[in-house]
């Protein structure tokens, strides 16, 4: 099992940048796919998090309205879509799967500054 994430970036604020998670030794489909971050000196927490069956999303209330989580199942690869950004959202974001026994990417950094 494998995650590589990609597509983080400096971005100015109210800017926009889509993460991607590209995954490989299991279907992304068929498990619940979440993003996570961490900030420095702060703990991970979740950002956005989609379902297997249904595609039903949650999102942390920091995020609502701005980002969005969503899965390409012919590529396997699960995105956040980061708009409207600001300076709090910069972090390193990681992408999680939960196969009972949990996998994460080794992170992607997003700098939000001007």
């Amino acid at each position: 099992v494998q995650l590589v994430e990609s597509g983080g970036g400096l971005v100015q604020p109210g800017g926009s940048l889509r993460l991607s998670c590209a995954a490989s030794g299991f279907t992304v489909s068929s498990y619940v796919m979440s993003w996570y971050r961490q900030a420095p000196g702060k703990e991970r927490e979740p950002v956005a998090a989609i379902t297997s069956v249904g595609d039903r999303a949650e999102y942390a209330d920091s995020v609502k309205g701005r980002f969005t989580i969503s899965r390409d199942n012919a590529k396997n690869t699960v995105y956040l879509q980061m708009n409207s950004l600001k300076p709090e959202d910069t972090a390193v974001y990681y992408c999680h799967a939960d196969l009972i026994v949990e996998y994460w990417g080794q992170g992607t950094q997003v700098t939000v500054s001007s």
